[in-house]
């Protein structure tokens, strides 16, 4: 059957695990510096929270919807050259998005140590480029701004330049940043009569990486020119436009974000739910499923090379390719160039030959089972709050790296070493699951973690982080185990499939999105760090109520009979004698007995 074209399953399986391989290649790219990216364009936390929860929200909701269409309609080919084609074109429109600050650029390229300035968008606080003419700050200043009549306002800087904790960094920091708002001239506030001194006074948040500038009206400068003269006019003007375009530059850099990531999204996320599909029906029609399973290792092993790629092309080329504009363009521009190759290979995919197929009711059959089901309940708020914990980590530990020093290379490098863990735990998860139960290996997932969420909130240094990434070997990798075996123990025969899609795409991805909203305002009003003991706590509670309440839960396991005929069919002993070792009158009467009550 292998020598027709239409049907030949090693190569099918070749040009699929390139396909996996180039893939995880491309969404390494992007996926992990995003909201990176975001803070740089100067997106604040909530309104990165609000971004990435709309972005998994779509992927949960769109996803199963094209998938039943190209199914329906027997266009998987189609939905998987649009997909390709589209969201190549769809990311390049992140590169129009205009920072918050519009004067920003590389000022890494050309060794400046000028500060670039973001701000906090939408009413989260209100940043205008407040300095003093000619003026100077009261000496009595340096200890902290009096409340002076006046406008309040925040200028938010990066947090890389002031760490937590660094008392004589701060103070230093606050002196120079007085100095250097008392020795420009460009934003001085203006009256109907003359131009006014602006007295400031900074007030430092170190968890936020903040500076709130006190400014008051102290008075009109002696030998000032009116307002009305003619040769201050233009810069009146100016700096009143000045004023207005820094309250509008947030709104627009946010709303011009959210649309494009949702629109992106969009097209992106139906390729990965497709090419399973079509994999999986082409090799189901010559009964070669089995060998479907190892396929995401390539899609992990493509990631953990281009995780560490791109953060080396964009420290090291960067500079040459890109000269203006915030740093982290060339993600983007990698994005659609790989892209570009996933659509050459995408030409021969594998895709089964059209067939007449009736409605499909296995979601609803799959929810059915799901409510009737106390052990898979459980399992599918265990899977949601996982979810919600990992988009902590997904939206903000790389925030957390910089506020250290950290650069893209030791942040793709730490995001390598977890891959490369979920890699390890797949060669060497026979000699644990000899030891641990199906529960216990679920148990130690969540437990490892979180810990690794607790050892993140206390991280001291950029390569402080390095050591814990080894145990995604047993928070992923061990963790998502636990979970594919549950399914396939509690599915009745022909929903496998329909569950674990809707565990990984709807439960997941709907806890990743309530995470990502609740995390962003998390992080502006408490910390970073308040947020991974919060994740951490979930977790353990968990972990808890999922050792306290399995064991009271009633068992009740369902006959797989797919998997027993793929199991016979495995089986070349050829040592069948007594009724005990005929798999047909063992499941049912293991069936007679769990049905029997």
């Amino acid at each position: 059957m292998s020598r027709n074209p239409q049907w030949d399953v090693p190569r099918a399986l070749g040009v699929a695990r390139l396909f996996h391989l180039v893939c995880g290649v491309r969404d390494a790219c992007v996926t992990p510096f995003l909201t990176l990216y975001l803070r740089q364009l100067g997106v604040a936390a909530p309104w990165v929270g609000v971004l990435m929860g709309t972005k998994h929200l779509v992927a949960a909701c769109w996803t199963p919807f094209c998938a039943f269409l190209a199914r329906r309609y027997q266009k998987r080919r189609m939905f998987l050259t649009g997909s390709l084609l589209g969201s190549a074109g769809a990311s390049l429109l992140m590169v129009l998005v205009p920072p918050v600050d519009r004067n920003l650029a590389n000022h890494f390229c050309n060794g400046s140590n000028r500060v670039a300035t973001t701000v906090l968008p939408l009413g989260v606080t209100r940043s205008v480029t407040m300095t003093s003419a000619q003026g100077s700050v009261p000496n009595h200043w340096a200890g902290g701004a009096p409340s002076l009549p006046g406008s309040r306002h925040t200028r938010a800087l990066d947090t890389a330049v002031f760490p937590n904790g660094s008392g004589k960094n701060q103070e230093r920091i606050l002196r120079g940043l007085q100095a250097y708002l008392a020795g420009s001239v460009e934003g001085a506030r203006t009256t109907t009569q003359a131009l006014h001194p602006v007295a400031f006074g900074l007030r430092a948040n170190a968890q936020e990486g903040t500076f709130e500038v006190e400014s008051a009206t102290l008075g009109p400068l002696p030998g000032s020119t009116a307002l009305g003269s003619p040769g201050n006019l233009s810069e009146t003007q100016g700096d009143v436009q000045t004023l207005d375009h820094s309250w509008k530059g947030p709104q627009w850099t946010f709303i011009l974000s959210l649309g494009f990531v949702v629109f992106w999204e969009l097209l992106t996320a139906p390729l990965e739910q497709v090419a399973d599909d079509s994999l999986y029906e082409y090799l189901d029609f010559v009964d070669a499923t089995d060998r479907n399973r190892n396929l995401c290792m390539w899609r992990v092993l493509g990631m953990s090379a281009g995780v560490c790629g791109i953060a080396a092309l964009v420290g090291h080329l960067e500079c040459y390719l890109v000269t203006n504009g915030p740093r982290g363009v060339i993600h983007f521009y990698s994005y659609s160039l790989v892209s570009t190759l996933a659509l050459v290979v995408s030409t021969a995919f594998p895709v089964p030959i059209d067939q007449q197929q009736g409605p499909s009711y296995k979601t609803i059959k799959a929810l059915s089972l799901i409510r009737s089901d106390s052990r898979l309940i459980l399992l599918a708020f265990i899977v949601f709050w996982v979810g919600a914990t990992a988009s902590a980590v997904q939206n903000f530990l790389f925030w957390l790296m910089k506020d250290h020093g950290s650069s893209e290379l030791v942040m793709g490098f730490s995001v390598a070493l977890g891959l490369l863990g979920e890699v390890l735990f797949h060669l060497f998860r026979a000699s644990l699951l000899r030891k641990l139960s199906r529960v216990g290996v679920l148990g130690l997932g969540l437990g490892c973690l979180a810990l690794q969420m607790f050892y993140y909130s206390f991280i001291w240094s950029w390569w402080s982080v390095l050591p814990v990434q080894i145990l995604s070997a047993m928070s992923s990798g061990a963790l998502w185990w636990a979970v594919g075996a549950s399914i396939e123990d509690l599915a009745t025969s022909g929903l496998e499939r329909s569950l674990s899609t809707m565990f990984r795409g709807h439960f997941y991805g709907s806890g990743c999105s309530l995470g990502s909203f609740v995390g962003g305002f998390v992080v502006v009003h408490f910390g970073i760090a308040v947020l991974y003991q919060a994740c951490c706590v979930v977790l353990l509670f968990w972990l808890a109520l999922l050792l306290s309440t399995q064991p009271r839960l009633p068992q009740k396991r369902r006959i797989n009979y797919s998997k027993l005929l793929a199991m016979e069919g495995s089986d070349t002993s050829g040592s069948e004698q007594g009724s005990e070792r005929d798999w047909l009158v063992k499941a049912m009467r293991e069936e007679h007995v769990d049905w029997k009550g």
